[in-house]
C-alpha cells in the first residue's frame, strides 16, 4: 500500500532521499513535467489552463542527528524538528542509511532525584545506545551527522485505523500522489517539499519558483480526541473527515477557498470538520509569503500523537481527503 511504503521510509529534515525516490517512482507516469530542484524538492506539473494551483506536501519527518560520542560508546544527538522530550525515553531508533538499531537511553527513575523527576527531558540529557562497548567501536559504525528516525512499522489498528510513524506528513504526500492521477482544467503543480519541520525551508524555494495563484498545503494534523482533554481544546477528531483550517501561526487562510471547499464537501456528501485550533504552522505560510504571494488553504488528515514515534489515523479520513481535493480541483 502506498501509505505503508511512505510511512516506513526514513526521511527526517535534510535527509529526504529515500522518500523522494518512492514519490518519483509513483508519479512519473501521471505528470507532464517533473524535476528535483537544488534543495531537493520535487516539482510535478500537469499542464492546463486558467488558475495556477499549487498542491503542497512535505516529505520530511521529525527525527534526530548524531552530534558526538560518549566514552562508553553511546551517542549524543539533537532533534531535527519539534519533538517533545517526553516521547524520547527508551524508544527504538534507526541510524543512517544502514539503519543501525539503537535505543534512546536515560537515567532510570530509581536513580533520579525529586527535582529530576519533575523536569522535562531534553535530547542533551539522553544518549543513543547501539550496544557498543567503546567510543572507538562506535566510531567505526556511526559518523557524526548521521540521521536518526524512530523505528515503527505501519500496520492496521482497531476498527478502520492505521498506526505508523511520520503521518505528518506522509499522509499529505499520499493524498498528493493520488491527486496527480486525475485530470483537471487548472494549471496544476504539486510540490513535495523538504525541511518543513525546521522552518518550511523547501516550500519557500518551490513556491517562489512556481509563483502560484492558489496554494493548498496537505497535512497530517494534531488530534487529541482522548479522555481528560476538554472538547474545546481538541483541534480535530478521528473519523470526522478531513480538517479545514481557518488560521495558524503563519497563515490566515483564504475565506473564499474555505467556502468553496465546504460547498464541495456538502454537495458531494463528503464529511469534513473545521480545525478548532490555531497552533502550529506549515508550508502554506511559505506559499503565502513568497514572490507576489498567493491565496492559501490547508486541508489535513487528523492524526493522533503526531511528532512522536507513532501516530494513529483513520483510513476513511484519508480517503475522504483525497475525494475532497479531487472534487475541489474539478471545479476549476
Amino acid at each position: 500500500m502506498l501509505l505503508e511504503k511512505l510511512s516506513n521510509a526514513a526521511g527526517p529534515s535534510g535527509f529526504e532521499g529515500e522518500v523522494r525516490e518512492i514519490i518519483k517512482e509513483e508519479i512519473v507516469n501521471y505528470v507532464d513535467e517533473m524535476k528535483v530542484d537544488v534543495m531537493g524538492n520535487i516539482i510535478a506539473h500537469k499542464k492546463g489552463n486558467g488558475a495556477k494551483v499549487l498542491i503542497d506536501a512535505h516529505m520530511d519527518e521529525v527525527g534526530f542527528i548524531i552530534t558526538g560520542y560518549n566514552q562508553d560508546g553511546t551517542l549524543r544527538f539533537e532533534s531535527l524538528g519539534g519533538i517533545n522530550g517526553k516521547v524520547l525515553l527508551s524508544k527504538v531508533v534507526l541510524i543512517g542509511k544502514n539503519k543501525i538499531t539503537g535505543v534512546i537511553g536515560f537515567k532510570p527513575i530509581h536513580l533520579q532525584s525529586g527535582d529530576e523527576r519533575k523536569k522535562n527531558v531534553k535530547a542533551s540529557m539522553c544518549c543513543i545506545d547501539i550496544g557498543s562497548s567503546s567510543k572507538e567501536e562506535t566510531k567505526k559504525n556511526i559518523k557524526i551527522g548521521e540521521f536518526v528516525v524512530f523505528q515503527m512499522k505501519y500496520g492496521k489498528f482497531g476498527d478502520g485505523l492505521v498506526k505508523g510513524k511520520a503521518f505528518d506528513d506522509r499522509m499529505g504526500c499520499a493524498v498528493a500522489i493520488e491527486i496527480l492521477k486525475g485530470s483537471y482544467n487548472c494549471d496544476l503543480y504539486v510540490s513535495f517539499n523538504v525541511q518543513e519541520e525546521v522552518g518550511e525551508r523547501g516550500a519557500y524555494v518551490s513556491a517562489f519558483n512556481i509563483q502560484p495563484d492558489i496554494g493548498v498545503a496537505l497535512e497530517g494534523t494534531i488530534c487529541a480526541d482522548m479522555p481528560g482533554i476538554p472538547k474545546h481544546l481538541n483541534a480535530t477528531e478521528i473519523g470526522k473527515g478531513p480538517a479545514l483550517s481557518i488560521m495558524d501561526k503563519t497563515s490566515i487562510f483564504d475565506d473564499e477557498i474555505l467556502k468553496t471547499l465546504i460547498k464541495v464537501a456538502e454537495d458531494k456528501d463528503i464529511p469534513y470538520q473545521l480545525r478548532r485550533a490555531t497552533a502550529g504552522g506549515n508550508d502554506a505560510g511559505a506559499i503565502l509569503m513568497s514572490g507576489d504571494g498567493a491565496k492559501v488553504a490547508t486541508v489535513s488528515v487528523p492524526c493522533r500523537y503526531i511528532h512522536s514515534s507513532v501516530s494513529v489515523a483513520s483510513i476513511q479520513d484519508y480517503k475522504n481527503t483525497v475525494t475532497l481535493m479531487v472534487e475541489w480541483l474539478k471545479t476549476f
